[in-house]
């Protein structure tokens, strides 16, 4: 049971009381706002592909310079993401032992960790984005455009890193509903923006990217608002903001693992990204468009499958933090079950309809739409594969192990993705062959996280018994 002015705040509907007993309902009332939330960001996000494709004066090039961007993106930002699970896994664990002090010294070291983090890497990212974009073999009529996009959201990032951490914070206390408004309120008014700088102000990928960075700045400025008013050990006070250092290496154990397994899976992505510029370069930029689309398409499924991956994070943590192993194998079975419903149901639902959902993003465009459907058939149907791998890994970090899941996740993802694209995309190169490395390495990784499930389950099991024992 939560602890103190947590609970209290429970009983009025704003937080989950993650360790109560009724497991079922408080899985679902704790993932639906964050399930949510993950879809409003993919529209959000989404809403800068379909404004820029509709009403954009050069719609197919700067709907392909966005697409583009995706994977670069996501490699250079993962680390850092990665971060914030390590900050969701310590205060899961800190608030499930009711260690008011460590909750309090794991939010302040994060919230200072986001804003130095992201400074840096947006740096980087800024300054670097041509080169990068030119290694991946970026189209020669979308380039500039992609690099300019990459600078503008890159000056955004400190933004977006404190309000992933700040979600991060509330999340694992049980408040999923917090993150929800304010990622709604940022997300109108990226909208909003997107419309007015692209059809008023006849921007193209400048315009949808300032809009982003406008949103994220508002969400977060919300999110830290609210933390340094909240009544709980989660407050957040400016003066007190400092790196705990014992705090920060408990943060990294879980982030820096987290993060290179991000990492890991982007620059395989990025080898796929490049062999999709490649049929973009054989084919026209309009593959890519369609690429670009399709892959809008499969964001809500796996953001909603991802919802529970972070579900798993906060109720295996906060079940560990209470020193309760035995109701980790009934929270694994809801959550495998819950996220492979979900992954079916959305992807088949997403086939069924792939022309008429493709249309929205690039109406009269048959070609561009023939290449998303081709993607979609093969992805979008085996996307729960993807959800059950997420799931897993979630369950591992929440018992507090990084480092394995990392490790599976290099082997079965990224070196089996890099072999693949070597050896048997290299022999039959069709896209569809390309797009099979998806499904075939999440099966792949699956079967490793299930072995190395049982184990660390055992172990941990093991150690807290003989905690208590020796506590008697």
């Amino acid at each position: 049971m939560a602890y103190g002015i947590g609970l209290q705040k429970e009983k009025r509907g704003r937080m989950i009381d993650v360790c109560g007993d009724n497991l079922a309902k408080n899985i679902i009332l704790y993932t639906l706002p964050l399930m949510a939330s993950g879809v409003l960001q993919v529209f959000f996000n989404a809403a800068d592909a379909i404004v820029v494709g509709r009403f954009a004066e050069n719609g197919d090039t700067a709907l392909a310079a966005v697409g583009s961007t995706g994977a670069l993106i996501n490699l250079i930002v993962n680390l850092l993401l990665g971060l914030s699970v390590g900050t969701s896994v310590a205060v899961a664990h800190s608030f499930g032992s009711r260690d008011k002090n460590g909750v309090s010294e794991v939010a302040h070291t994060s919230i200072l960790t986001a804003l130095i983090g992201g400074v840096a890497v947006g740096l980087v990212g800024f300054f670097f984005s041509r080169y990068f974009l030119e290694w991946m073999s970026t189209h020669a009529d979308v380039i500039d455009q992609a690099t300019l996009y990459m600078k503008i959201y890159f000056a955004g990032l400190p933004a977006m890193m404190i309000y992933n951490f700040a979600s991060s914070i509330l999340r694992s206390v049980g408040d999923t509903r917090h993150p929800l408004i304010f990622l709604v309120i940022g997300g109108v008014a990226n909208v909003a923006f997107n419309l007015f700088f692209v059809i008023v102000l006849k921007f193209d990928v400048e315009g949808v990217a300032t809009a982003t960075v406008i949103s994220q700045t508002i969400s977060a400025v919300l999110s830290v608002g609210y933390l340094m008013r909240v009544d709980g050990p989660h407050r957040i006070y400016l003066k007190k903001l400092k790196i705990h250092k014992r705090r920060l290496l408990t943060i990294m154990k879980i982030g820096i693992p987290a993060g290179l397994q991000g990492t890991v899976f982007s620059i395989s992505n990025i080898l796929i990204q490049s062999s999709i510029n490649w049929f973009g370069n054989e084919y026209g930029y309009v593959f890519v468009t369609g690429n670009s689309a399709a892959s809008n398409l499969e964001g809500f499924i796996y953001i909603s499958m991802n919802a529970f991956y972070h579900t798993s994070l906060t109720f295996v943590g906060q079940h560990v933090g209470a020193g309760k192993p035995e109701r980790i194998r009934k929270i694994v079975l809801l959550i495998l079950g819950y996220v492979t419903l979900t992954g079916l149901v959305l992807g088949m639902t997403a086939f069924a309809f792939a022309k008429e959902l493709l249309g929205i993003y690039i109406p009269s465009q048959p070609a561009a739409i023939a290449y998303g459907v081709e993607r979609l058939a093969v992805i979008a149907t085996g996307y729960f594969t993807c959800g059950i791998m997420d799931c897993f890994t979630g369950f591992l970090r929440g018992m507090g192990s990084s480092l394995t899941p990392m490790v599976i996740s290099l082997t079965g993802a990224c070196v089996f993705r890099v072999v693949w694209i070597y050896t048997v995309f290299e022999a039959v190169k069709t896209p569809t062959v390309l797009y099979l490395s998806y499904p075939v390495s999440w099966v792949i990784s699956i079967a490793a996280q299930v072995v190395a499930y049982f184990i660390i389950k055992k172990r941990l099991t093991e150690r807290i018994n003989a905690a208590r024992a020796v506590a008697k």
